[in-house]
């Protein structure tokens, strides 16, 4: 191994460690608790947080000082005081700087930025992820920010944002831990010489990391042969894991019998994963697409772009008005369901730091459909002869809307943009 492969090789091992590059894997024995908007949510969380006896370790894009977010301010501050080691890691962008953060180190509360600049040391880089974990035994994952629900850029929103988390106990809380153990590491190892970090990765770790994965698989394979529950923690970067949860979505599309329902509030997936839906519905599988609006203008000019070979191929795509879809959701065939951060967009699917949690029968799943289900029933529906009826000024603002988007994509993504 040549003398900047070694280097390499030791950052990679100390940056991540032992078991979590071996990619994402499936445990059987958690519990699952599906928690609907930010009110659920807080709920969980900051009772959680109160009986915290060792430790809380939190990860958001946006920690914001509306009620939601002083309400868990104050939690943490709580915890502190009694004792327990408290940890927050905020993005650079998403969340501003806030007088509170101030008071943290006084309160021995650790806070850490990751990518404090635009284009800081890693890239245009955010972690989206919202993390949290509880004394090594409770872990949350979803995609609900520490923001108020009702609250949206200053304007209030008619009904509480559509978004989701779940709340996790069993083996699957090491994983989460891990998550957020090596994004605390990575944001300090830039100020650190890479001669001190140990320990070094031996030519045996290298060698055996492809027959690790092999074990894994086929553990994974059993636990769904035999229709028991199983929960994965499937977390994205720019290292090593840089296609998972696309995988992990592609996966389960390619797989799909009889139904695939997504929801998304930003839908600008790559061509692999859209053919993957034009092909299940050409099979006869029922593919339900919900689909968000008006946060984002350009995004609504770029997005129906893509809607003209799924209406093709018979998928059902519906846009939800009612409030602020922000949910990041989708079940396939019933046993098969996922909750997190990552949007079907490039930023999230190639340039950001997100975080799912992949489910394989779990009793959970059922709600969740229900919920995805209930929300397309609220949602605009999208009729073929009307989308194909728009307006030729309509057609050619949609047209270079995407082609913006996929021009800014190609020049900020890590790995292609496809």
């Amino acid at each position: 191994m040549s003398a900047g492969g070694g280097r390499f090789a030791r950052l990679r091992h100390t940056l991540l460690g032992r078991r979590y590059w071996q990619r994402y894997r499936f445990t059987s024995n958690n519990e699952v608790k599906l928690l609907r908007s930010g009110d659920e949510f807080f709920d969980a969380l900051i009772e959680r947080i109160d009986a915290a006896a060792q430790s809380v370790a939190l990860e958001t894009y946006i920690f914001c000082d509306d009620e939601s977010g002083l309400a868990v301010n104050e939690a943490l501050l709580r915890a502190a005081a009694r004792g327990v080691r408290v940890r927050v890691i905020t993005d650079g962008i998403g969340t501003a700087r806030l007088k509170m953060f101030e008071q943290w180190p006084d309160a021995g509360i650790e806070h850490r930025i990751y990518n404090p600049h635009l284009f800081g040391r890693f890239g245009f880089s955010r972690t989206h992820r919202k993390l949290a974990v509880i004394d090594g035994e409770i872990a949350y994952c979803g995609g609900i920010n520490i923001v108020d629900d009702y609250e949206n850029n200053g304007e209030k929103l008619p009904y509480r944002r559509w978004d989701f988390a779940v709340e996790l106990r069993g083996p699957v809380v090491a994983d989460v831990r891990d998550a957020i153990d090596v994004q605390w590491r990575r944001i300090r190892v830039g100020h650190r010489p890479l001669e001190s970090m140990k320990p070094d990765l031996t030519p045996h770790d290298t060698a055996s990391l492809g027959s690790l994965r092999r074990r894994r698989r086929r553990r994974n394979e059993e636990l769904w042969a035999r229709g028991e529950p199983c929960v994965a923690f499937v977390a994205r970067d720019n290292l090593i894991n840089r296609r998972a949860i696309e995988k992990a979505y592609l996966a389960a599309i390619g797989q799909a019998r009889h139904e695939i329902l997504l929801a998304n509030p930003y839908f600008m997936p790559g061509r692999k994963l859209r053919r993957a839906l034009v092909y299940a519905a050409r099979r006869g599988v029922v593919v339900k697409l919900i689909i968000g609006r008006k946060e984002f203008k350009a995004l609504d000019y770029a997005v129906p772009f893509l809607y003209n070979a799924l209406l093709r191929a018979g998928v059902k795509i519906a846009e939800y008005e009612k409030t602020l879809l922000h949910g990041k959701v989708a079940v396939v065939d019933s046993n098969w369901g996922t909750v997190g951060s990552s949007n079907l967009d490039a930023l999230s699917l190639m340039l950001n730091n997100e975080a799912n949690v992949v489910l394989v029968h779990d009793p959970a799943i059922a709600g969740l459909r229900e919920a995805i289900l209930g929300a397309f029933a609220d949602a605009r529906p999208i009729d073929e002869a009307h989308y194909e009826s728009r307006p030729a000024r309509v057609r050619a603002l949609s047209w270079i809307a995407y082609l913006s988007y996929r021009l800014a994509m190609k020049l900020l993504t890590v790995g292609g943009y496809d």
